[in-house]
């Protein structure tokens, strides 16, 4: 059986998700390439991870590569790899995400957001096995993956548009998962929202143990737009700034506990950004502002525009409150000021006021 403990995308007992684990388990016993389908924020990586996880190819690398986050060159290389003098900064070869994943999975993400020439690239790959590295003058190196790719773009319909290409579809369409919205499995919500807590509180010493009825029902009556990442975000939040054992209704953001039932409808997926992707890795990792995102701005990698829009999703989340983001952005308390002074000195201050 799936490990539901560390799949928090397979905890409960809907018909949903029960089919979803069902059809990863038959999908794992393949080695055939496989579509995984669904909105933002549904856990297609997690998905994709837990067929690797119970596939032959378990002991092996799971390698994944997100296809919006590079430019063509930049993707193309990663995938790829280079050799030596191949382009401006190529100090030496370099091994591809391909050739990392050999004998095990390689995770597609975003696939939808290729170029037509990386889709090309990518589709004589899966017919030939073979690699060509950046510069290189002929194919030298083989390898056997399994490829997972992932996308919440309708390659159907961008197949009509000219922007997706019919025969790469099918050679990844092979076996079909479509993840379900959280919006169709409520009665899942309490046990994700135990478990996110479970997690959130482990590490630390937070006030917050339960989420009292009355919240726990306006979280299941609410639409999720951004699915189970936006729920664990929230959790997230609440071990943060709940200073009561049991959150209440009024510990909810207002546009879960005021807004009724089926008001809010799922956005469109739009495509991920720089400060996205520093958020999350943020959340994710527990690595400080300074070493993830000081360096980079530092480096002219970002702009003052990506900067300002991670404070704001900080803000965001700690409902205007600096101190709270401090924390978010794993940094100690004492970093305060200096945090604020860095964000004066360089123009990158965001007013708290709009997020209270």
């Amino acid at each position: 059986m799936l490990a539901a403990a560390v799949e928090p995308q397979l905890i409960g007992e809907s018909p949903a998700v029960a089919d979803l684990r069902a059809d990863i388990e038959r999908t794992a016993r393949s080695d055939a390439k496989v579509l995984i389908t669904g909105e933002s924020g549904v856990g297609k990586e997690l998905v994709a991870r837990a067929v690797h996880a119970h596939s032959t190819r378990a002991a092996r690398p799971f390698v994944a590569v997100n296809c919006a986050g590079l430019p063509e060159t930049l993707l193309e290389s990663e995938l790829f790899g280079h050799v030596k003098g191949s382009f401006t900064g190529a100090y030496r070869d370099k091994q591809g995400k391909l050739e990392m994943a050999d004998g095990g999975t390689l995770f597609l993400d975003e696939v939808g957001e290729m170029t037509l020439r990386m889709q090309g690239l990518l589709l004589r790959f899966l017919e030939t096995g073979e690699l060509q590295k950046v510069g290189a003058d002929r194919s030298r190196t083989t390898v056997n993956i399994r490829v997972i790719a992932a996308t919440n773009r309708n390659l159907r319909e961008l197949i009509s548009q000219q922007a997706f290409r019919e025969d790469l579809f099918y050679r990844l369409n092979v076996i079909h998962l479509l993840v379900p919205p959280l919006r169709e499995r409520r009665t899942d919500i309490p046990d994700l929202v135990q478990r996110f807590l479970q997690r959130s509180t482990a590490t630390g010493h937070y006030a917050l143990r339960a989420v009292s009825p009355e919240a726990m029902d306006a979280l299941t009556k609410y639409s999720w737009p951004g699915n189970v990442r936006e729920l664990q975000n929230l959790v997230e939040r609440l071990v943060v700034t709940c200073q009561r054992e049991i959150a209440q209704p009024d510990d909810l953001p207002p546009e879960i506990r005021l807004l009724p039932f089926g008001a809010y409808r799922p956005r469109r997926e739009r495509r991920r950004t720089v400060s996205d992707e520093l958020y999350q890795k943020l959340l994710d990792t527990g690595e400080s502002f300074w070493t993830l995102v000081y360096p980079l701005y530092m480096q002219r990698e970002i702009t003052r525009g990506n900067l300002r829009d991670l404070i704001r999703k900080g803000l965001q989340e700690a409902r205007g409150n600096y101190r709270i983001v401090v924390r978010l952005f794993n940094m100690p308390h004492g970093d305060y000021k200096r945090f604020l002074n860095f964000l004066r000195t360089h123009e990158c201050q965001v007013s708290f006021k709009e997020f209270r």
